[in-house]
């Protein structure tokens, strides 16, 4: 039986729970079960829980584990905020049922996702896209070539709000894909477009070797240089 959303359990209960579905460990992010380690997922929750963004963007997810742990950062903070899921369920049809999607991720005590079945490329044409603003983490991970990664980021490069992160996954590895069938084999290529960003001297971007590979990408200058500082700090 699930969590509702109103039951905050603890974080280890929480993500024990997530790993009783091992479809929840696979894709690449180092999760580990027996001590149930989230992996590159300290990252996806830590900058939600740093960020405390307003909304957020997942582009991308087998079975929804970087929904699920934003999601989950993001309902624990003062200011409780949103994931926006992106996924057009071309792999399987996972995704295709609305009602079992919902169902999926109030499982998880998760009440703040709301997934679009769809494309980027479909989604930057709906009133939801047009709407849409002030994205604090923006998360990529959808098919896994240079040209889409470059698509999904501009998409909502001018949405991002003041110092956002983006996180682009499967970053750093090129190699031969047939998560579509080998009919639909192809070559992931992300870590092409990354060292086109790299030489952007407005953005800054890190590379982590874990997993298969995750880059952080933020804008440099303006606001985004400026320090937020909160809580009880005092400045030197």
């Amino acid at each position: 039986m699930g969590i509702g959303p109103q039951q905050q359990e603890d974080l280890g209960g929480w993500i024990a729970r997530l790993y009783a579905h091992p479809e929840l460990l696979r894709m690449g992010h180092n999760q580990h079960e027996e001590d149930l380690n989230l992996g590159l997922g300290w990252i996806y929750y830590g900058l939600a829980r740093l960020l405390q963004p307003a909304r957020a963007v997942v582009i991308g997810s087998w079975r929804g584990f970087v929904p699920l742990v934003i999601a989950r950062a993001c309902q624990e903070n003062r200011r409780p905020g949103r994931v926006i899921f992106i996924d057009p369920s071309l792999v399987d049809d996972f995704w295709r049922d609305g009602t079992r999607s919902a169902e999926w991720f109030q499982g998880f005590g998760l009440a703040n996702i709301e997934h679009h079945l769809a494309t980027t490329q479909a989604f930057v044409r709906t009133p939801a896209y047009a709407a849409l603003h002030g994205v604090g983490l923006l998360f990529i991970d959808g098919y896994h070539t240079a040209e889409q990664a470059r698509f999904d980021y501009e998409a909502f490069a001018a949405r991002l709000a003041p110092r956002a992160i983006v996180m682009f996954h499967d970053s750093m590895l090129s190699r031969r894909s047939t998560l579509y069938g080998e009919q639909a084999a192809y070559e992931v290529s992300v870590s092409r477009y990354i060292d086109e960003l790299k030489r952007d001297p407005s953005l800054q971007l890190l590379d982590l070797p874990f997993g298969t590979g995750l880059t952080l990408l933020r804008r440099c200058g303006g606001s985004d240089d400026e320090p937020l500082l909160e809580g009880r700090q005092e400045r030197p």
